[in-house]
């Protein structure tokens, strides 16, 4: 009769240890999906779970206005939040992904690499794109006006990539002692600057030059 009364009481407590495993391993991906992006590359076994877990982890994020980014493709995921509807017919909620405005220097680079991204895809050649820091400033010296301060550009480009590291969209890479340095494009560019963006990137980079020309004549003056 005993023996006949405990079996309820572990029955639960598996059930209980169940729950709590899985309770663990949920908050072990959502945790790490707030604080940024999870790379199939930095990861495995972080990623396999989150393939595995997916569609709790979509249902969670729901709950706190959030939706899941993943291209099992790319290897990489995110959260943004939901868009939101303009009809009225639902309260605006606080963003708990907050937008971070970006400077121009910032947004030109990574037009810029994102272009250059998807003229590395199409040539078929590595999956890894991997530029120079002087790659990159030729990049954008392309597209200085004549006349402007090249040099004080230049000097900055440093400070945009760092920048740009922070945010996501590169990763730098090590180097030997005298070699320059190297950074990797990170895919996830593709998700923030679409094909539709990118199609429309020749009118974009006339806006850019114009604003250039614009800010080389406040300077001059």
């Amino acid at each position: 009769m005993a023996a006949e009364q405990l079996q309820p009481s572990a029955a639960e407590g598996m059930a209980s240890a169940s729950q709590a495993a899985a309770a663990h391993d949920l908050s072990a991906l959502v945790i790490p999906l707030l604080k940024g992006v999870i790379y199939q590359d930095a990861d495995a076994g972080l990623w396999n779970a989150l393939l595995a877990l997916q569609a709790r982890v979509r249902d969670y994020v729901a709950v706190l206005n959030l939706e899941l980014v993943l291209d099992e493709a790319e290897g990489y995921a995110f959260l943004r939040s939901r868009p939101e509807l303009d009809d009225g017919s639902m309260p605006r909620l606080p963003r708990l992904v907050a937008r971070r405005p970006l400077s121009f220097p910032v947004s030109l680079m990574l037009a810029l690499l994102r272009k250059k991204l998807a003229e590395f895809d199409a040539s078929g050649g590595d999956t890894r794109l991997v530029l120079s820091r002087d790659e990159v400033a030729e990049l954008m010296r392309v597209f200085l006006p004549e006349g402007s301060n090249e040099a004080r550009l230049i000097d900055q480009i440093d400070v945009h990539l760092g920048k740009v590291i922070e945010l996501g969209f590169l990763r730098r890479l090590k180097t030997e002692p005298g070699q320059p340095a190297m950074v990797e494009v990170r895919r996830i560019l593709k998700a923030f600057v679409d094909a539709q963006w990118l199609a429309e990137f020749d009118q974009r980079l006339a806006g850019y030059r114009a604003l250039l020309a614009g800010q080389a004549g406040a300077t001059d003056e």
